[in-house]
Parts: C-alpha cells; structure tokens; sequence
C-alpha cells in the first residue's frame, strides 16, 4: 500500500458527561486566532480601537455561524426535509455542514452593523479599515476549520494514489467508490490555501486603498476554492458538470475581484 494520510478513528472524546467534537475545537481556535490577529492588526494602526474587534465578534461570529449553516441547509435540503430527512440534524453543526458563503455574508453583515454602532462612539475609521485588518486572521481561521472535516472523515476528493493522499476507511466512502483506498485531502488543499492567502495579504500591508485587501481576500479564496470544490466527489447539486458551489465560488470570485480592481485604483 502506498504511504498516505491516514483517517482519524475518532471524531470526539468525552469528559464525564460532556462529548466534546474536534471539529468544533477546530472552529473555536481558528475564531480565537483571528480574533487575536484581527485585533493585533487594528490596534497597530488605530490604537483608539481597543477592544472593539472583542466586542463586534461577539455579534458577528454566531451570526457566521447561523449564516454558513443556513447556506448548507438551504442547498442541500434533501438531508434535512422531507421522508428521508431529518430535521433535528440542521442543530448538529458538529457533523460538520458549514458554508462558507453564507457565513461571510451574514457575518460582515452583522460585523458591518456591529462596528458602525462602536465607531459612532469612539470615533473609528470608515468599516473597510476594519475588515482589512481582520480578513487575514479569517482566511487563517478557514484553514484551521478545515482540519475538522479530516476528523468527521468527510469531503475529500476523488481517487489518488500519492504520499500525500488521504486513506478512507470503507464504510466512509461514498458509493460507487468501495474499491478506492486513498483520495484527494482536499481539506489540506483548501487549508493550504488559505494559508498561503493570509501570508500575502499580510506581506501587502497598506499599499491598497481600504478595503481592498478584504475584498482580495474573498476574490482568491473563491479562486482556489471553485479548483478544490472540483475535486470533491461528496454528493451535491450540479449543473453542465460543475457543482453549485463552483458556480457560486466563480461568481463571488468575480465579483470580488472587480471590487479590488475598481478599489485599488483610488489613492490613500
């Protein structure tokens, strides 16, 4: 057998009566880091700011998380509605099922929201300043998140034999794929990824007009993750052969990158 990546044998551990899940643990350090991070970055540049990047993520993130799970449940409703569905399974956020396009669009909603009420008070920059000093603290949060999904053993990709491939145990692999041992990690693509995403806006600094890096942010993310979405052979709708989340990806991708374009333009 080749050498590969091998499947956690477990997901969770219990302390008394309390089961605790390594994708939530996941989760909840990536918030923390990007909280630390985000707050390093404003502070530097608005000293003013103190404790406000605290106190707009406490709104913001169950605002992400509802988000990214109402997007999931939206698109794959069939998992939750009805004879085969089960409803109770939209709480059990733990067995993973977080979109990240939801989570970005209702989070800097609420963040937007949050963070115009604090800058009234304290007399903060414009919310594009803001979102700047936050998105590379998020892209690194992503990549955290993804290691949960190696934990519960899901969304890997399609067939690969290569040191770096991911071993599936067979009861977790999708049908019509019993007789593959080993697939794309694509988890640790898109954890790469994110990775590497955050290195570079970190390395730009301030030499784009606010907001700029954030929206280049969500436009190479999209980018990468419409590649990575390709590779996923989890069941999902699909459409001329792409997935719904690559239209999604391509159109955000888009989207955003006109932003930046149109953004960089304008002087400091």
């Amino acid at each position: 057998m080749h050498q590969s990546i091998p499947t956690p044998t477990t997901s969770a551990f219990a302390i008394g009566p309390l089961t605790i899940h390594f994708y939530a643990l996941c989760i909840i350090f990536g918030i923390a880091v990007a909280i630390w991070l985000g707050n390093k970055r404003f502070l530097a540049n608005f000293p003013e700011g103190k404790g406000v990047v605290a106190d707009v993520a406490i709104y913001a993130i169950p605002a992400g998380v509802i988000g990214g799970r109402l997007y999931h449940v939206i698109t794959s409703p069939e998992n939750y509605f009805g004879a085969s569905g089960h409803l109770a399974d939209i709480f059990k956020i733990w067995n993973g099922g977080l979109g990240i396009w939801g989570a970005i669009a209702l989070g800097t909603c609420v963040a937007y929201i949050a963070y115009r009420a604090l800058a009234r008070k304290h007399e903060l920059p414009s919310f594009s300043h803001f979102a700047d000093a936050l998105a590379p603290g998020v892209l690194i949060a992503q990549g955290i998140g993804r290691w949960g999904n190696w934990f519960n053993g899901e969304l890997f990709g399609k067939p690969l034999e290569a040191p770096w491939a991911l071993a599936v145990p067979e009861f977790m692999r999708p049908n019509g794929y019993g007789a593959f041992s080993t697939f794309h990690p694509t988890f640790l693509y898109e954890s790469f990824w994110c990775i590497c995403i955050a290195a570079l806006l970190l390395n730009l600094g301030t030499r784009f007009s606010p907001g700029s890096i954030f929206y280049l942010y969500v436009s190479l993310y999209s980018l990468g993750r419409f590649f990575i979405e390709g590779l996923r052979i989890d069941t999902a709708h699909s459409l001329g052969g792409l997935r719904l989340n690559q239209y999604v990806a391509a159109l955000v991708a888009i989207g955003a990158m006109s932003l930046f374009l149109k953004n960089s333009r304008r002087s400091r």
